[in-house]
């Protein structure tokens, strides 16, 4: 059984959550949503376009939304900005999961804005770091419309090695990316690995890559990126 929320408090949250946008120089046919982790906020990935190699005239629109602030039980309840709170190291109750619904509500209405623009949903990819990949996997793989593709770095399954309820059949063949820092002390590698084996036990298309790094991205894994999200969107 899932937690309850409160979607009328939710709803409300999402039309208000705050966003660095980065408009391509054409006029914008395709989206990427990028999450960003725990106690950043969007600023923290914008700079990453023009390092992912795209071309000049590529038509991509990227939208990285701030999490609100709240309390991290793990940080001491300090406030930050996170999608959910962490109550625990223990990664399979880690995530509080009616925070994560909350946060999935605020994401999918971000989707449904790019929607309502007129970018169609299959030029649409939701990324995410860390926790922002946590809430990648999971909105994605529950949004009722096909997205061109899913982008999880360095992240988790918010149920361990269990997929979310409510998955949707139409992100069911959506390409999912899925790279890990070798060295990553905050995300370990086996719960990225973890969260890779139950996809593709599920029969998810899923692409794992690591690298020998830490809890974070390199040049050469952005400019991959930057191809990977070409290929989805181009």
């Amino acid at each position: 059984m899932q937690p309850s929320i409160n979607t009328d408090k939710a709803n409300q949250f999402s039309s208000k959550l705050e966003r660095i946008t980065v408009e391509p120089s054409l006029p914008a046919n395709a989206c990427v949503i990028w999450l960003h982790g725990l106690g950043d906020s969007g600023a923290g990935f914008a700079p990453v376009v023009p390092v992912l190699g795209l071309p000049a005239d590529h038509r991509i629109r990227f939208v990285f939304p701030h999490a609100p602030e709240q309390a991290v039980t793990i940080n001491g309840g300090y406030q930050m900005r996170a999608w959910y709170d962490i109550k625990s190291m223990d990664l399979h109750d880690r995530a509080d999961l009616a925070g994560v619904l909350a946060s999935d509500i605020a994401i999918k209405s971000l989707i449904q804005e790019q929607i309502d623009q007129g970018i169609a949903a299959e030029k649409i990819v939701l990324a995410g770091f860390s926790q922002g990949g946590v809430m990648s996997l999971f909105s994605g793989l529950r949004f009722e419309q096909k997205l061109a593709g899913i982008m999880a770095l360095s992240c988790y399954l918010p149920g361990g090695d269990k997929l979310p309820d409510a998955l949707s059949e139409a992100n069911k063949v959506t390409p999912i990316l899925q790279h890990h820092g070798e060295q990553d002390d905050v995300v370990p590698l086996f719960a990225g690995k973890m969260a890779h084996d139950a996809l593709l036990n599920a029969g998810y298309q899923t692409q794992w890559k690591t690298y020998s790094m830490p809890h974070s991205v390199l040049p050469n894994q952005l400019t991959e990126i930057g191809q990977w999200l070409q290929a989805r969107l181009g």
